[in-house]
């Protein structure tokens, strides 16, 4: 049974944002950058909920700096879908 967890239902939730989002890209013709959107976006949530199956602090550890990367790199995208102008959509939540 999955316990809650804030974590895990943020970026769960960002996922689902994300999809949106690819499905907005689409619709406009946007393929490439949405692509990359769309991986980065999911990996967030699925490298927090291997951490939290972790073995050892090491691998949670190992796993929640992936799931930070996999943000960082998502910001990117976005930021770089907004500023290019190549989609119409609102980046504000």
């Amino acid at each position: 049974m999955q316990r809650d967890n804030l974590i895990r239902d943020k970026t769960f939730n960002f996922a689902l944002m994300t999809i949106q989002l690819y499905k907005i890209c689409r619709v406009q013709n946007e393929y490439v950058l949405s692509r990359q959107l769309l991986r980065s976006g999911t990996s967030i949530g699925a490298n927090v909920q291997e951490a939290l199956a972790e073995f050892s602090e090491k691998d949670f550890l190992y796993k929640m700096s992936v799931a930070s990367k996999e943000a960082s790199e998502t910001q990117y995208w976005i930021e770089l879908l907004c500023r290019s102008e190549l989609v119409n959509f609102d980046a504000q939540p």
